[in-house]
């Protein structure tokens, strides 16, 4: 399983709960669409997972900013997911983003509104802020490879999940 998550908004420590924890605790690998905040909370995430693909976000300390990238690019069993925390240009920025990366799938966050869309030329998620909702439900992305593709699904730190969808993968 692959765990997407953004916004976390911290200033010493991840803030993981729930559902949330369990699923960073389980996963093959971690996804942070940016806006860490502070070092601290990267190195927190770190002792849950090891494997974490952070990015910047625009609220990221410099520290973070010496260490991670803008954006990037990252292969999961095969599907290509390109990451980056927003786009001035909305989700057509995005979705050229990725089409740009020859991605299957573009990772964003900022809005802290956990989001599916398939309505362009390359599926977009945005796994919102399990820690800093402000308004939004508060979520993280599961990401599960199948036969077709990707599965994946919205998920609250309580466990319920209020979206599923899948994302074909191009061979």
């Amino acid at each position: 399983m692959l765990v997407l998550v953004s916004d976390t908004h911290g200033t010493d420590g991840h803030r993981l709960r729930g559902r949330t924890l369990e699923a960073v605790r389980e996963a093959d690998a971690v996804v942070h669409a940016g806006d860490f905040y502070r070092e601290a909370v990267l190195d927190d995430l770190l002792r849950v997972n090891d494997t974490v693909y952070g990015v910047t976000g625009n609220n990221d300390d410099a520290p973070l900013r010496e260490r991670l990238p803008e954006e990037r690019v990252v292969g999961y069993e095969g599907a290509t997911l390109a990451v980056r925390h927003r786009s001035r240009s909305g989700a057509t920025g995005l979705a050229l983003f990725g089409r740009e990366r020859d991605a299957d799938l573009v990772v964003f966050g900022h809005s802290h509104r956990p989001e599916f869309d398939d309505s362009g030329a390359v599926p977009l998620v945005n796994p919102g802020s399990y820690a800093q909702p402000r308004g939004n439900r508060p979520a993280h992305a599961e990401l599960d490879r199948t036969a077709d593709g990707l599965s994946g699904r919205l998920v609250t730190p309580d466990g319920e999940v209020f979206e599923e969808f899948t994302v074909p993968v191009r061979e």
